[in-house]
C-alpha cells in the first residue's frame, strides 16, 4: 500500500482521531454559542469558545449553513448515543428514560433555532428531519420498552408520540426564560408511571 497521501486513504489513524476530537470540540462550542446567542452569533465567538482561530472553523465549515448542519447532526448523534449508555448505567430503565428525555429537551430547545435557519432549504430540512427520526425514534423506543418490561411505565405509548409530545412542550422555550420545558417534560414522563 502506498504511504503517500495523493488523495487516497490516509494511513495515520492518530491524526484522524485528533481531527475527530477537534471537530467535536468545534461542534460543542458552536452548539453552546448557538444556545446562548442564537445561530447568527459571530464565528469569532465560536472560535474563542473552542480555543481556535476563525480560519480553523472556516477550514472545517466553509459556510454558516455547513456549520449549522454539522451541529445539528452532532447533537442528534450525541442524543442517540446517550440512550444505550444511560440504559446501561442507570439505576432503573425509568431513570434512564427520564435522563434521556432531559437530554432530548436540551437538544430540542437548541434545534428550534437551527430549524428556523434550515427551513429556507425545504429539501435539506426534510432530509435532516428524516435523519433525526431514523436515529432517535429507535433509541426512545428502546428506553420505553425497557421501562415497560421492568413494570415501571405503561406500555401503550409509541416512541414517536412521546417525542412529539415532548417537542410540543419545547415550543417557545427559547424565547421565554421563565418557561421550563424540562420540568414540563418531566411531568409528562411521570404520567407514564404505573401505580406502585
Amino acid at each position: 500500500m502506498n504511504n503517500s497521501d495523493g488523495g487516497g486513504g490516509r494511513a495515520a489513524r492518530p491524526r484522524r482521531a485528533d481531527a475527530r476530537r477537534n471537530e467535536k470540540t468545534l461542534l460543542d462550542a458552536a452548539a453552546a454559542v448557538f444556545v446562548a446567542s442564537g445561530v447568527d452569533a459571530p464565528v469569532r465567538d465560536i472560535a474563542a469558545k473552542a480555543g481556535v482561530g476563525t480560519a480553523t472553523i472556516y477550514r472545517h465549515f466553509p459556510t454558516r449553513a455547513d456549520l449549522i448542519i454539522a451541529v445539528y447532526r452532532h447533537q442528534v448523534e450525541a442524543c442517540a448515543e446517550a440512550g444505550p449508555a444511560l440504559l446501561a448505567s442507570g439505576a432503573t430503565p425509568y431513570a434512564a428514560l427520564e435522563r434521556w428525555i432531559g437530554l432530548f429537551v436540551d437538544f430540542l430547545v437548541t434545534k428550534h433555532g437551527l430549524a428556523a435557519v434550515l427551513r429556507s432549504d425545504d429539501a435539506g430540512f426534510d432530509a435532516l428531519h428524516a435523519y433525526f427520526l431514523d436515529r432517535l425514534v429507535p433509541v426512545c423506543a428502546r428506553l420505553l420498552d425497557a421501562a415497560a418490561a421492568a413494570g415501571e411505565i405503561r406500555s401503550d405509548i409509541p416512541a414517536i408520540q412521546l417525542m412529539r409530545g415532548v417537542g410540543n412542550l419545547c415550543i417557545g422555550a427559547e424565547h421565554d426564560p421563565d418557561y421550563d420545558a424540562r420540568r414540563l417534560a418531566g411531568l409528562l414522563i411521570a404520567g407514564l408511571r404505573l401505580p406502585r
